[in-house]
């Protein structure tokens, strides 16, 4: 469902525009804009607000020739932001489309605007914010953000040898050092259960590839991960020793 901005300092033409964009069901919200100033704010507002505020932005359907800055100039000022919204041109005049598509413009509709044509760029756009959402999510199932020093670095969950509770945070473990982080153990674990983390202990989550030893002593159990000896709970012994058994065939 995509959020829209519609700029175009011609108010029956915005009115127009709104009307069919509203009326296209991938369409959650359509508000308009009368000039590249407003548009300019209000997007610089939805982009420092981020993609989850109500006030986001996924496209703007954006007239060039108006009053003071015109839409090619917006899209040129647009590129500069680290995570823009998409955009469609709607123009009267065909002469800029070379210029529009050089900006990355999604689509170029002419007017006036038709609705099988209107549909036609919804639906372009539609599958861009879906190609770029799989994306986003895709590298933040891949990555963990940790801070370290006032610089956030991005962590592979694959570099992850064990994570350890320390109450509302976890701290992960890898080959080169540890980073806290403010998630919860219970949340990392059901995010990387497909990745084959397994709970050995309400302290400690770990990745089953990373095990080099399982140790039995007088009925209880651990793990050896690198330089670490991590117990496992009795709770969680079988299960742990039947996914080791069948990782390795046995």
């Amino acid at each position: 469902m995509l959020r829209v901005l519609a700029v175009d300092d011609e108010p029956p033409a915005l009115e127009e525009l709104l009307y069919l964009l509203r009326a296209d069901p991938r369409v959650r919200s359509a508000e308009g804009a009368t000039g590249a100033t407003e548009a300019l704010r209000r997007i610089g507002g939805a982009v420092d607000a981020g993609p989850e505020d109500p006030s986001a932005i996924d496209v703007v359907f954006l007239d060039i020739h108006m009053a003071g800055l015109t839409g090619l100039d917006v899209a040129q000022l647009l590129a500069g932001f680290a995570a823009p919204p998409l955009i469609v041109f709607v123009t009267a005049h065909e002469g800029f489309a070379v210029h529009a598509f050089d900006l990355k413009a999604v689509d170029y509709v002419l007017k006036p605007v038709r609705r099988e044509r209107l549909a036609e760029a919804v639906r372009r756009v539609a599958e861009q914010v879906g190609e770029r959402s799989a994306s986003v999510h895709d590298a933040a199932a891949d990555q963990v953000a940790v801070e370290l020093g006032g610089v956030i670095r991005f962590v592979p969950v694959d570099d992850i040898a064990y994570a350890e509770a320390q109450g509302d945070y976890a701290r992960l473990h890898t080959s080169s050092g540890s980073h806290l982080v403010r998630i919860p153990l219970t949340t990392l674990e059901e995010r990387w259960r497909s990745r084959g983390f397994v709970r050995i202990h309400r302290r400690h989550l770990v990745a089953l590839n990373r095990i080099d030893e399982l140790r039995l002593d007088a009925g209880s159990m651990s793990v050896r991960i690198g330089g670490a000896e991590l117990a496992v709970s009795r709770r969680h012994t079988r299960a742990l020793r039947d996914l080791l058994m069948r990782q390795t065939g046995r």
